[in-house]
């Protein structure tokens, strides 16, 4: 009986403990100003169609800070990946603090999770930089409903959104 309850225990104390530094991780963020300590690495999520265009387009407006630049597709996304490695032609790379930069694809949550498992495990800050679809203009995507909380940066490009979600932060038309 013993051995069950201090089992208990220290499986409850383990979660207050996650959820503490999962609090703290999330909250900090903001205060986190890339770039500080040299060169930025970004995670880029590249979803077919109109989410890479405009994935590229935000990438044209980063400075040169932020490299190496680091791509997830799909296996099947020739397109994307065609785009991409015209894009990447033009650039160089350094070495770097991390981020990861995206758009709206689904695929992109599972990768955020793992940004902040990061920090959470005090093993990195990953800066979460998500940009939401300019289509979306009276509601958040799902993507964007699950990332909005553990996001460091979530901007918008329509201002019902902001309103909306006092986090988010607007700057007008991004793409």
């Amino acid at each position: 009986m013993a051995v069950l309850v201090a089992a208990v225990f220290a499986t409850l104390l383990t979660c207050l403990l996650f959820i503490i530094r999962l609090y703290i991780v999330v909250k900090t963020g903001p205060n986190y100003k890339p770039g500080t300590k040299g060169p930025v690495a970004v995670l880029v999520v590249a979803g077919s169609g109109g989410h890479t265009t405009e994935i590229l387009r935000l990438m044209e407006s980063l400075s040169a800070a932020y490299t190496p630049r680091h791509y997830v597709i799909a296996d099947t996304d020739r397109m994307s990946e065609d785009k991409i490695c015209t894009f990447e032609r033009s650039k160089q790379h350094l070495d770097s603090e991390s981020q990861v930069l995206c758009n709206g694809p689904g695929t992109c949550v599972p990768l955020c999770v793992a940004g902040l498992l990061l920090g959470i495990l005090g093993m990195k800050k990953v800066l979460l930089v998500y940009v939401e679809s300019i289509c979306r203009v009276q509601t958040l995507s799902l993507t964007g409903k699950i990332l909005y909380p553990i996001s460091d940066y979530f901007f918008v490009q329509w201002s019902s959104l902001r309103d909306k979600y006092p986090k988010s932060i607007f700057l007008g038309r991004i793409v």
